[in-house]
């Protein structure tokens, strides 16, 4: 449930990563104070090394105070605001900020493995749980990575607006396997289920279907349980979560 991954299909220059840099961190030859540009012309003629891979946040509701970014890497933000969130959501919106993969294998690891859940910390008297989807991915040689990003983007913002949609991140693809791997987090699967009716959404789906040689989507509930601060993933088992 959900719409395919922004396609940074060439996000490393030469299909190579330079040995003095670390997942999450900009090439040292881009200048440390400009933010990376993702759009469909980075995305399809790269002029260098991208590496940071922030979340992508939908944007609070207004009258919401705007959010405080206390790390190094602060996350994207839509330019599409949620109409609501609830309380608990908001929490877990702010621990997102801090979201990341631990390792640049994300795209072929378990899902619960793959990214720093156990750093995500919410109140311990919050209770909650969350829909997520993981979309794991190898493009096609050749095919038009700008006009499925472009695509994308547009059901992105489809989707923030119908509300629900808490976050997207999206990485860049293995150098030697080409995988690559998107996750959204949901505030329920009723959510995620009315964006896959969306316009965008249906015509994104049908680009996706033609530039990718292997797709695979996989579901999962998370869950934030009283008396601890962590989030636990699980694999979906049906059963309806969120709202």
């Amino acid at each position: 449930m959900g719409f395919p991954p922004h396609p940074p299909a060439h996000g490393l220059v030469n299909g190579s990563v330079p040995e003095d840099t670390e997942l999450g961190v900009e090439d040292k030859k881009r200048e440390p104070h400009e933010f990376p540009t993702f759009d469909s012309q980075t995305i399809s003629k790269p002029v260098s090394t991208v590496l940071y891979l922030p979340p992508l946040l939908s944007s609070l509701p207004l009258g919401f105070p705007e959010p405080l970014f206390s790390t190094g890497r602060p996350p994207l933000v839509t330019g599409t605001r949620l109409p609501d969130i609830d309380p608990v959501s908001l929490s877990f919106h702010k621990a997102l900020h801090h979201f990341r993969p631990l390792t640049e294998d994300y795209a072929t690891l378990p899902y619960a493995c793959g990214f720093n859940w156990s750093e995500l910390e919410l109140p311990e008297d919050e209770v909650r749980e969350w829909y997520a989807v993981a979309f794991r991915s190898r493009r096609k040689l050749g095919s038009d990575g700008g006009s499925l990003y472009e695509a994308d983007k547009l059901a992105h913002e489809e989707a923030v607006s119908n509300g629900g949609l808490i976050m997207y991140w999206y990485g860049v693809p293995n150098p030697e396997t080409g995988m690559n791997l998107a996750t959204c987090i949901w505030q329920s699967r009723k959510h995620a289920r009315v964006a896959n009716s969306g316009p965008h959404h249906v015509r994104a789906m049908k680009l996706a279907a033609v530039s990718y040689e292997t797709y695979t989507l996989e579901r999962y509930r998370l869950s934030k349980v009283k008396g601890d601060k962590g989030i636990i993933v699980e694999d979906f088992d049906g059963v309806e979560c969120g709202w």
